[in-house]
């Protein structure tokens, strides 16, 4: 009878430890749902010229019902037109290059694996580049309009994705060291290409050195409907595969015992890693280092549990690009830095830290 008691007391203590653990995990989740959301309001009211929070929520409040109180909407078009876009595809932004990274730290099982390393964003690059150095001719066709920055620099996204897949395929396999070095092949080849046209180019060229700087200055709401439902869909997607991506980070022998198809698993999270990456950094330019140190950073707080750990990058990549935005217009204002020159000089000795914590094991 005793022995019997104690098996129940020490089933009851696991059990509050997994509802405990859940529960943790929830409100971190519920937390950071509330930051975002403040974070992009907040941040709308803050730059160059300081709007005040009762006249960001009246201008929004006027937005939403279509015209209701006029009162102290004078700088609606500054909070509404300006702001608030460059707010809401921050966070798009950082959350697809936070989900991103994520998804590739657990899938080549590397601490440092990062959106960058399987070349979508110096395809992207390319595309932009060559967008911005015809912009006359490729301006002027008619489907594109103001949009053939970003199409160009999606387009050349999804090239270099088909190509990375293609060529690091071994007996119809993805290998995991293929990936990365044809990815890293592709990344510099198409760094070179768009040098090539940076020593070509005369009057775009400062036109394209913004650019590859990654900014959200341009950003509008044209940009964010286009933007939003195809990372939104993408990060849906990934969120079906957490459990199985679970197992593949534990091994592959593993997942496979477990009933886990990995190629095609792969084959899914890679596609999907390349389009997040591609919607991510087409309206921005290169945004560096959002998808390597955010998802360690909400390791900290939820775990490696991939199916906590998905969201909970989004979110935080989203908050953390939404005030790095902010920053980059406050520091020297009136005028503004490139948001991604920020997160790179945050995100460098971050990479440096996790290199020389994690090295025996990237090496190993």
């Amino acid at each position: 009878m005793g022995v019997h008691h104690n098996e129940i007391k020490k089933i009851g203590k696991i059990y509050g430890v997994v509802f405990k653990r859940k529960f943790k995990r929830k409100i971190t989740l519920f937390i950071l749902s509330g930051f975002l959301l403040t974070s992009i309001i907040f941040s709308t009211g803050i730059g160059c010229t300081f709007v005040s929070l009762n006249t960001v929520m009246a201008a929004i409040f006027n937005v939403l019902t279509l015209g209701g109180n006029s009162a102290n909407l004078q700088y609606t078009t500054v909070v509404i037109d300006v702001r608030l876009p460059r707010a809401v595809m921050g966070a798009l932004v950082g959350g697809a290059l936070a989900v991103s990274g994520c998804i590739l730290q657990s899938m080549l099982r590397n601490p440092l694996a990062s959106p960058y390393i399987i070349g979508v964003c110096s395809a992207a690059a390319f595309g932009a580049s060559l967008a911005i150095l015809f912009q006359a001719e490729i301006g002027s066709i008619p489907m594109l309009g103001v949009l053939y920055v970003p199409v160009f620099a999606f387009i050349f996204s999804i090239a270099a994705m088909f190509f990375v897949y293609y060529f690091s395929r071994v007996r119809g396999k993805i290998s995991v060291e293929g990936l990365i070095l044809i990815g890293v092949a592709t990344m510099l080849l198409f760094s070179a290409l768009t040098s090539i046209l940076q020593y070509i180019a005369y009057e775009e060229l400062r036109s394209i050195v913004v650019w590859l700087m990654g900014g959200l200055w341009q950003v509008s709401w044209k940009h964010v409907i286009i933007a939003f439902p195809g990372i939104l869909l993408c990060v849906t997607i990934t969120a079906l595969f957490s459990r199985k991506l679970n197992l593949v980070a534990i091994g592959e022998e593993t997942a496979l015992s477990l009933g886990v198809d990995v190629e095609k698993l792969k084959k899914y999270l890679f596609v999907l890693v390349c389009l997040l990456t591609a919607f991510a950094v087409s309206f921005t330019g290169p945004i560096g280092f959002i998808g390597l140190i955010i998802p360690h950073i909400m390791r900290i707080f939820v775990g490696n549990d991939n199916t906590v750990l998905m969201p909970a990058s989004f979110l935080g990549g989203a908050i953390f690009l939404v005030w790095m935005d902010v920053a980059a217009r406050m520091l020297i204002a009136p005028a503004e830095l490139p948001v991604g020159i920020l997160t790179s000089l945050f995100g460098a000795p971050f990479f440096i830290y996790l290199w020389h914590k994690n090295k025996g094991r990237v090496l190993g």
